[in-house]
């Protein structure tokens, strides 16, 4: 076993990767970035190098960097964790080449599941079901529509490089598979480099249904199945194990064919074999197909380790020193449920917009396992994806590891950025997630009722402006108010971009009350806790002028100057600002165009997404500040417009 690991990531997976390194007793070294110099991993671990600037090209991406910080650190091994150099065949390369061991599969094996279409061919000769579909290498359009009628209509055409939905359409008929195929072709050019697609049927109700495997380069071993359904923008919001439905027929079918897959190319370390799974008549070991193989460890792998009581990264180490595998496959068992939700900084009633912000407070439940990478003060970077954490939790039975998965989350306490909280909540209450019927369409059918937004409670405000005008954490009744004015104060608030004007009125020592409108809430001290409206305060949390008290998954209160003059909104006046920071990846109109309310207007990319700017109301354009290539900040104006004479 070497001595010294370096992890070559940030965040949450560089810090789960550190946390077992160290129980095993090795030393660990971490790699940052400029802006990530105070980060969490950094802090754990046993020494750091600074590889740069804030990009990931700049910085995590550098390979040749990477491995001269493990050179000169005295380390033996190299973990990628997941993302940037994880699949990087080259990189694993120079790793050997350097004589540093590369804690992953060969570059042999990640080449050869690196392009969709040959890999489903190799998987096919290995007899592991891949869906009916053209995976050829002529790539002319008659071919490709040809292929498609013969497999039948509604297909697939999906880009044979890269993933995350690029280059992925859907045709329901043979006139549309022309346009189809030319936007496919474009957007995976513009996104990979790689023009070429394939064309697969589609599956009607279809399931993500992947299966973790492990292997030493010999012999191979799954750890079951993983449910992967739920997901918006083909990303994965929440993920369970072991799938619901599932059947030991179908479980040992799914499972030997991920072996197979393995072993036919002399598979190392941790990978997963992803499934697309055919549920319109029920879970069949005949309804699955292959998808492809993500050779590194996966962001959900948490999942596995709660219900196989496997340290996943323990192996990656121990196999990575040259171990055989720990355990034969009748070895393993499944115990319980697990179910792991991605919490994101994000906007989601903005259509899961990204979001940045200084975390201010952050606290998860002791009984939930939390993988996270951050603390209250650090900031959201618009550099990196935005994850915040994932919480995992574990149930003797399904039921009961969904409810504690919802109190979990009723119990995560997020402030100083917008989050997808509450919509997991919604998520985990739905009644096809309770059922366990669920699928890859879920979330697009039901976002509207996933994304309504609950009634701020009275409690809520009474509390925010009980914090705001000092009288909640004193000991003095009479903090906050005049000597010479009567015991009654207003302060405005601002509720979920309204204004309310709450009054408060000190009757007594431990007692105030609170009117807006037509509420009337009672606050009382008693034993030294504050008890509103009959009921114990909720949590809440202080930074500057906003209380986030955290019932419904957090309600920020906002204190208003009352002297403050409002005004038209930016979008009403026509101005069109970044709402983050990020690269201006097009502008797609020119002084003295006129735009019609919602035209697009300029791509702003940030944290790994592009976001399509819109009018906000018809005009002209009058100036247009920015430049495409460059680089914005939060609030910088990009677009101006002025009324149509």
């Amino acid at each position: 076993m070497f001595e010294t690991v370096l992890i070559a990531n940030r965040g949450e997976i560089a810090c789960r990767v550190i946390r077992t390194a160290r129980a095993m007793g090795l030393r660990t070294v971490a790699v940052h970035s400029d802006v990530d110099a105070g980060a969490l991993h950094v802090g754990m671990a046993d020494a750091a190098v600074s590889l740069g600037g804030a990009a990931p090209a700049e910085s995590y991406l550098r390979g040749d960097a990477i491995i001269e910080a493990a050179l000169a650190t005295g380390a033996q091994a190299i973990h990628p964790g997941y993302g940037f150099l994880s699949e990087n065949p080259d990189f694993a390369e120079a790793c050997a080449a350097a004589d540093l061991v590369f804690v992953g599969p060969s570059a042999e094996a990640m080449r050869a599941m690196g392009l969709k279409d040959a890999a489903k061919a190799a998987m096919e000769a290995a007899g592991v079901p891949v869906v009916p579909g053209y995976h050829g290498s002529d790539q002319a359009d008659d071919v490709l529509a040809k292929a498609a009628s013969d497999i039948g209509y509604p297909v697939l055409i999906k880009a044979v490089a890269g993933g995350g939905g690029k280059g992925m359409r859907l045709v329901e008929n043979a006139d549309a598979f022309a346009d189809a195929l030319r936007a496919a072709r474009a957007e995976a050019k513009g996104a990979f480099g790689n023009d070429a697609v394939l064309v697969e049927k589609f599956v009607a109700k279809p399931r993500h249904i992947e299966v973790q495997v492990f292997g030493d380069g010999t012999r191979a071993v799954h750890l079951f199945e993983r449910d992967c359904s739920l997901q918006r923008r083909h990303q994965k919001v929440i993920e369970e194990a072991p799938a619901p439905g599932m059947t030991e027929e179908m479980r040992e079918a799914m499972g030997a064919a991920a072996v197979r897959a393995a072993e036919a190319i002399g598979y190392s370390g941790a990978g997963t074999v992803e499934f697309i799974v055919d549920a319109s008549e029920g879970l069949r070991p005949d309804g699955f197909y292959f998808m492809e193989m993500n050779t590194r460890l996966q962001v959900e792998h948490p999942v596995t380790e709660e219900i196989t009581g496997v340290d996943l990264v323990e192996w990656q180490l121990r196999v990575a020193s040259g171990e055989s595998l720990p355990v034969r496959q009748e070895d393993l068992s499944i115990h319980g449920h697990a179910f792991e939700a991605r919490l994101y900084a994000e906007d989601v009633p903005a259509g899961f917009l990204p979001a940045t912000g200084t975390l201010s407070h952050l606290s998860f439940p002791e009984d939930a396992r939390a993988e996270t990478g951050v603390r209250a003060g650090d900031e959201i970077s618009p550099w990196y994806d935005p994850m915040i954490a994932k919480v995992v939790v574990h149930g003797a039975t399904r039921a009961i590891a969904l409810k504690k998965l919802s109190r979990a989350l009723a119990r995560t306490e997020v402030a100083g950025t917008v989050t997808n909280l509450r919509f997991l909540l919604a998520l985990a209450a739905h009644p096809g997630m309770v059922s366990g019927d669920v699928d890859t369409g879920l979330i697009g059918r039901d976002i509207d009722a996933l994304t309504v937004a609950p009634e701020v409670p009275g409690t809520a405000i009474a509390l925010g402006a009980m914090a705001l005008a000092g009288v909640l954490e004193a000991d003095d009744p009479l903090t906050g108010f005049s000597l010479w004015a009567p015991l009654r104060r207003t302060v405005e608030v601002e509720v979920e971009g309204e204004r309310v004007s709450v009054c408060l009125e000190v009757s007594g020592p431990d007692a105030t009350d609170l009117y807006w409108g037509d509420t009337r809430i009672e606050a009382r001290r008693l034993g030294g806790a504050w008890r509103i409206g009959g009921r114990p305060a909720p949590t809440h949390a202080v930074a500057g002028d906003t209380v986030t008290v955290f019932v419904d998954a957090g309600h920020a209160i906002r204190a208003v100057d009352p002297l403050a003059v409002g005004g038209d909104t930016a979008a009403a006046k026509g101005v069109i600002e970044a709402p983050m920071p990020g690269l201006v990846r097009a502008v797609h109109v020119k002084t003295g165009d006129r735009v019609e309310e919602g035209a697009p207007l300029a791509v702003l990319e940030a944290m790994k997404m592009e976001h399509v700017m819109k009018a906000g109301r018809a005009g002209v354009v009058a100036e247009v500040p920015v430049a495409e290539g460059a680089q914005v900040a939060a609030g910088d104006i990009l677009i101006r417009l002025e009324d149509d004479a």
